[in-house]
């Protein structure tokens, strides 16, 4: 009678331990998994925001011949790179239509030359001003990716009318997702 408990208590013991061991080896598998699954997360984080940045550097490079912005031949003959001014301050009046058309967090024009103090574009000091954000940033963090393009606008000057194109940037900034 003796022997057959000490049996049982083996058995038992050796049930216990292979129990342990699945419990073990599965918590094992389980932190590998979780591992990898962060590891994939953080890698696809990654590509988004490099989508972002080509995303944003394809768009500056063709808004400047959009419709919305481009010169057309209201200056002479069609222009590459050539943003109307007037237009794109008639565009800041309507930017709550336009929020996701463009799918970036900011667009912004700069004239750089003739140099100027910074101050942002309204109807009432346009067009003494060097500052149109045509999409007001909404995020604190982001990258803008700027193209140089010409900025002309018609002026006029004792009663004649002139074309008047000066150098600026047009930069459109992504938010950056991290």
């Amino acid at each position: 009678m003796v022997k057959r408990t000490k049996m049982n208590n083996k058995a038992q013991m050796k049930i216990q331990q292979m129990a342990f061991m699945l419990i073990a080896v599965t918590l094992f598998f389980g932190l590998i998994g979780l591992a990898f699954v962060g590891f994939t997360l953080n890698k696809n984080q990654e590509s988004a925001s490099d989508l972002e940045a080509k995303n944003a550097k394809l768009l500056v490079s063709r808004l400047s011949n959009s419709p919305e912005f481009s010169c057309g031949e209201a200056f002479g003959s069609a222009k590459s790179n050539c943003v109307d001014m007037d237009k794109i301050m008639k565009l800041k009046e309507k930017e709550e239509q336009y929020l996701g058309f463009w799918g970036v967090a900011s667009i912004m024009v700069r004239k750089i030359y003739p140099k100027m103090v910074d101050t942002i574009c309204t109807d009432s000091n346009y067009p003494d001003c060097n500052i149109v954000e045509i999409r007001p940033s909404i995020a604190a963090r982001g990258t803008a990716v700027p193209s140089f393009v010409s900025l002309c606008r018609k002026a006029s000057d004792n009663g004649q009318i002139y074309d008047r194109c000066e150098m600026g940037l047009l930069m459109v900034s992504y938010e950056l997702k991290r």
